[in-house]
């Protein structure tokens, strides 16, 4: 049988972009990411742009690398679109402009900040190309341009502006960067660069930029108006190291000449090599630091016997709770388990303490026990035994309740919230 190479290789999250199609959403990847991270080693795992993706993200673990590459606009009040002087009839006209760009897709600007949040503080790689750039600027707490024609072309001199987006030569379009001394860019394309000049042409899809760039960034390369179009971390680039965090606003996976598949320089593909690099160094790093730790604890039967049925308690109790299903009374003593569980341990600050007891006597009174919820002062002066006499295996089982609760809680209160935005009553 053949190894299961998704195991074996290392993961690299792409977030899919959202499309109509015959009055349906499709959601897809651009094919060129895809077959680059094929071919330097990693596994392209795509993750679909669904509603209430954003809070189920640790399915997706192990994650070795992340590459977010394109989407619509990010939602302006992520970062502080108010301080723009764009007036109301600017804001309409950049919308009829780029209609295709400015529709905000406010679910996949949660799902993509989210795992440039949690890329920055892993450390795990990152490149981002595109929007991918300005996501994780912003998520590091940089700013963009709404519109780099209103905000920027205009006041520049006629010589300096730049056309970033030409709907008419959509892969054709290119426009002049100059790149800086001393960066990964100017390592890729040395062998390109006229050493008096240190310009490339590159590709533009973009009306939004980099304004302020977040203070941990330094960039790479800058468009005869001053824009940023690439940036990255020095502090996290060493793919050796499983180090990469990076921002490119042009594609280099797309710049190739007509009807071929050959790049306009031969350090096109860099970014892609040099970032699955880092992904494949990341993933040994990470499997090195778990390889040391230690089995999960054997229990006798007796002890065992009981954590099923603590288990078990919890499952029922999460069962009565999401369906609203009345339960029989002969199934009442099942769910006495899991609330002496959590009554009789608690947490040791008072902020815990009290979600303990509460979620004691939810899950005793779950369901059509629900009016009957309530704590007396004997379970009260119980609860605040507990932390200290909890063993390993208790804690364990806490800790999984806690991650069951919290999803059952934001299940509901997505479809609570969906109902009152759709005019549904809850």
């Amino acid at each position: 049988m053949s190894p299961d190479l998704s195991v074996i290789l290392p993961r690299v999250l792409i977030v899919s972009r959202r499309s109509l199609r015959k009055n349906k959403f499709v959601d897809f990847v651009g094919e060129y990411h895809l077959d680059l991270l094929v071919g330097y080693g990693a596994v392209p795992v795509i993750v679909p742009r669904v509603s209430g993706l954003h809070m189920l993200l640790d399915s997706f673990e192990p994650i070795h690398g992340v590459l977010l590459c394109e989407g619509e606009d990010i939602d302006p009040s992520l970062y502080e679109a108010e301080t723009s002087n764009l007036s109301r009839e600017e804001l309409e006209e950049i919308r009829r402009i780029h209609a295709s760009d400015t529709a905000i897709d406010r679910e996949k600007d949660s799902i993509e900040l989210r795992l440039a949040k949690l890329c920055l503080e892993r450390n795990i790689p990152y490149l981002g190309i595109c929007r991918g750039s300005q996501v994780l600027n912003v998520a590091s707490g940089g700013t963009l341009y709404q519109d780099i024609e209103k905000e920027v072309s205009k006041k520049i001199h006629e010589s300096q502006r730049v056309k970033h987006m030409d709907y008419d030569n959509y892969d054709g379009h290119r426009h002049v960067v100059k790149v800086v001394e001393n960066t990964p860019l100017h390592d890729w394309f040395r062998d390109s660069l006229e050493e008096d000049k240190m310009e490339i042409l590159v590709n533009s899809y973009h009306h939004q930029g980099v304004n302020r760039l977040a203070q941990r960034f330094v960039p790479m390369a800058f468009a005869p108006d001053g824009l940023i179009e690439g940036f990255y971390d020095p502090d996290a680039c060493n793919p050796e190291e499983g180090k990469f965090i990076m921002g490119l606003q042009f594609h280099p996976e797309r710049m190739r000449q007509d009807d071929t598949d050959k790049f306009d320089y031969p350090g096109c593909p860099r970014a892609y090599q040099e970032f699955v690099k880092a992904v494949i160094a990341y993933q040994k790093k990470l499997n090195s630091s778990t390889t040391s730790v230690p089995g999960p604890l054997k229990l006798d039967q007796a002890m065992e016997k009981k954590r099923k049925n603590i288990v078990r308690s919890f499952f029922l109790a999460r069962n009565i709770y999401t369906t609203g299903q009345r339960m029989n009374p002969s199934k009442e003593s099942e769910l006495q388990a899991g609330a002496e569980f959590l009554e009789s341990n608690t947490a040791l600050s008072l902020q815990q303490e009290n979600r303990l007891k509460q979620m004691g006597a939810t899950v005793r009174n779950a369901g059509s026990y629900i009016e009957r919820l309530r704590m007396n002062e004997e379970r009260e002066d119980l609860a605040k035994n507990v932390m200290g006499k909890m063993s390993a295996e208790q804690l364990s089982d806490l800790l999984s309740f806690y991650h069951m609760m919290g999803q059952i809680c934001s299940e509901v209160l997505d479809r609570k919230l969906n109902g009152i935005v759709h005019g549904i009553g809850c």
